[in-house]
């Protein structure tokens, strides 16, 4: 990106500093996705009072694309018509795969030979999968792609992240994800206030950043032919106060430890252990984020055994103790209130 560098909320505007986004609509795109991606830019200019960004919707002819819910967007110009860019999302949502023609592949091959950072917003990413442009960087898809996409591109490292930025990459996925990832962008180069007072016109809880994952239902990853499995972890994630042992769940699934070991081994890569420790600690993180629970009394509603415990295992999965992350929670919402006038 050109633009990288942090410019204070009330800085004085350089000229011609803005950031410019193109936004690639392909047919029956998701419009949820591309609006939450675009209305944080709008928003960005206003709170710091500057033209920091500029955004085009686009397609290859220069026609407004239909959306998956039948809308379109004006203005849209054609995508050779737009310029110098920053970034090129492009824009995905139903039936991607015949939505991506030859024609598409080749334009945004042409964006990258000229080294123009590209990103997908929901099941956009097939495109850039499609056009060798993801192999060897991490990305994020949609969950209702994500398996198909990990056996269609082996090459692509894919993960179940709202949202991944990897060098010149910028992948999310759908719905209101794409809020999330300009968010962050928005943060590096304007700084955390200004992502900050976004967030509050848009009234959103928090910021959410790339250690938050998409809720991936079991059925989706395994597929609805194994009821056995989903029935364990529906087991499990009716037992996070009190969890149960591996033999408890055998005897009420009437399975034996070796066969249930052998189901999560094959559909999920993980030991049964492992999958409920992540169950609870995800449980544990949205109480910790949306409620004002004491963390021990947190510790105690997800099963742990003591505060430190807790602690070790949150700290191995999300890079921080949960102290740290309700504190960070807790002091921007002190900053937010001094703000308010009296």
């Amino acid at each position: 990106m050109s633009q990288i560098g942090k410019v204070g909320v009330k800085s004085t505007p350089v000229p011609d500093t803005r950031t410019r986004f193109a936004f690639l609509t392909l047919p029956r795109y998701s419009m949820i996705a591309l609006t939450s991606a675009v209305e944080p830019l709008r928003m960005a200019n206003i709170v710091t009072a500057q033209s920091a960004y500029e955004w085009s919707i686009a397609s290859l002819d220069g026609h407004p694309t239909f959306a998956s819910n039948g809308l379109q967007m004006s203005p849209t110009v054609s995508l050779d018509a737009i310029g110098s860019v920053d970034i090129l999302f492009v824009c995905g949502g139903v039936e991607v795969q015949s939505a991506v023609s030859p024609q598409v592949l080749s334009a945004l091959r042409r964006f990258a030979e000229r080294r123009v950072p590209l990103g997908a917003l929901c099941t956009g990413g097939y495109a850039l999968a499609r056009a060798g442009l993801l192999d060897k960087y991490k990305a994020s898809i949609h969950w209702e792609n994500l398996s198909a996409l990990r056996e269609e591109f082996p090459r692509i490292l894919l993960n179940d992240q709202l949202f991944t930025i990897d060098r010149d990459r910028f992948t999310c996925s759908g719905g209101t994800a794409p809020l999330d990832l300009m968010l962050n962008l928005i943060k590096t180069r304007l700084g955390a206030t200004a992502a900050q007072l976004i967030s509050e016109q848009f009234i959103l809880d928090r910021v959410r950043n790339d250690r938050d994952r998409q809720y991936v239902p079991l059925r989706a990853q395994v597929g609805a032919s194994h009821e056995t499995l989903i029935r364990v972890a529906q087991l499990m994630e009716n037992n996070i106060e009190k969890p149960l042992s591996l033999d408890e769940i055998a005897a009420a699934t009437e399975l034996s430890r070796r066969q249930i070991e052998r189901l999560f081994k094959r559909h999920l890569d993980c030991v049964p252990n492992r999958y409920y420790l992540q169950m609870r600690l995800r449980r544990a993180r949205e109480l910790l984020l949306q409620t004002s629970m004491p963390i021990i009394d947190i510790t105690t509603a997800c099963g742990f055994q003591s505060p430190p415990h807790f602690s070790r295992c949150y700290r191995a999965q999300f890079g921080c103790a949960p102290s740290a992350e309700r504190l960070s929670r807790v002091a921007g919402r002190h900053a937010r209130v001094a703000k308010q006038p009296v």
